[in-house]
């Protein structure tokens, strides 16, 4: 088959044959038809964690099963589905025997610890692959299955009512679908995105209000609109972040996706109004099934841009460049 490889760390991806994985026992293979371009997938090109090289990056997986190994029993050739980040969980530790699979001592990663969608055929624990609903192409279903899912899954879990207001920070891969979630959940939204270039993408993804936080500070900007619920941080911006503390409504939480450097907030602040800043953590296949079949309830779609999978490098390289999210096809 053909598949893409990170072989030596920090050096462009390598357009090369496998031969095809044959599923073991409680695997299913995926026949690839899209896989989604993700910043996560520089784990592997850097060789970063302690991933083992080479490896086939990507963890956006769109396709249908084409076998299955012993003892599967859910899935049989010809399912549609989606295998997103979560790559499958141990079952035996605290945290899977308490319910709690997205915290596995032991859990995997996709495209990470084992080969993942930047080829034509892969294989995943039966745990971690999703059914695809009627009425979503693949191209769609792929940015779904991180970032999609990542934005749902914060939302939904947040303190945020329907009628509640909640700020967007970055209109981006995962934002651009963070402002559809808030906007088709209920949530008065508020969109913040360097510069005015996004606004009119924003308020036609449904955000009521749109701040530039190349005017001041997006925390005010945020508190001038009666202040935010929740605030969800979908770029790696420690000093915005660090500002956007300030626009928190009291008992308002700031959920933080994405960040390698220390977000700054006094004690008095978080004391003050009982706020809160927390993170939030992808989530396990079921996730991927609800956030699937909320995108067909409501409407909520990705915007992409797709390549062949020869065109893997350029598109990583260039993910700032295209129209929000990079899609790459086997089909």
């Amino acid at each position: 088959m053909k598949a893409v490889q990170a072989q030596t760390a920090g050096a462009p991806f390598v357009v090369t044959e496998l031969d095809v994985p044959e599923p073991k026992r409680d695997q299913v293979r995926v026949k690839v038809a899209a896989c989604g371009i993700c910043g996560g997938d520089a784990i592997p090109r850097l060789g970063l964690f302690g991933v083992q090289l080479p490896r086939v990056p990507g963890h956006e997986i769109a396709g249908v099963v084409d076998a299955v190994g012993e003892d599967v029993r859910l899935w049989k050739a010809g399912d549609r589905v989606g295998v997103g980040w979560s790559g499958g969980s141990d079952l035996t530790c605290e945290f899977c025997r308490r319910g709690d699979f997205t915290n596995c001592v032991g859990r995997t990663i996709v495209g990470t610890s084992y080969d993942g969608g930047y080829a034509e055929y892969m294989v995943a624990p039966q745990d971690a692959v999703a059914r695809i609903p009627d009425g979503l192409e693949f191209a769609e279903v792929a940015p779904l299955m991180c970032g999609g899912i990542t934005a749902f899954n914060a939302l939904r879990h947040s303190p945020a009512r329907p009628g509640d207001t909640v700020a967007v920070q970055g209109v981006g891969g995962v934002g651009h679908l963070a402002i559809q979630f808030a906007d088709k959940m209920g949530f008065r939204t508020i969109a913040i995105n360097r510069g005015r270039e996004k606004e009119e993408l924003a308020r036609r993804l449904g955000a009521d209000e749109y701040v530039d936080s190349n005017e001041g500070s997006a925390g005010e900007a945020v508190r001038g609109h009666g202040g935010a619920a929740v605030i969800l941080a979908t770029v790696d911006h420690a000093d915005l972040q660090s500002d956007l503390v300030s626009g928190l409504r009291p008992n308002g939480r700031l959920i933080v996706l994405e960040g390698q450097q220390p977000i700054q907030v006094t004690g008095h602040a978080l004391a003050n109004d009982r706020i809160d800043v927390g993170g939030w953590y992808s989530g396990v296949a079921a996730d991927s099934e609800d956030t699937l079949n909320f995108a067909v309830l409501k409407g909520v779609r990705p915007i992409v841009e797709t390549f062949a999978l020869e065109e893997a490098e350029y598109a990583f390289s260039n993910q700032s460049k295209i129209n929000i999210r990079p899609v790459l096809l086997t089909g």
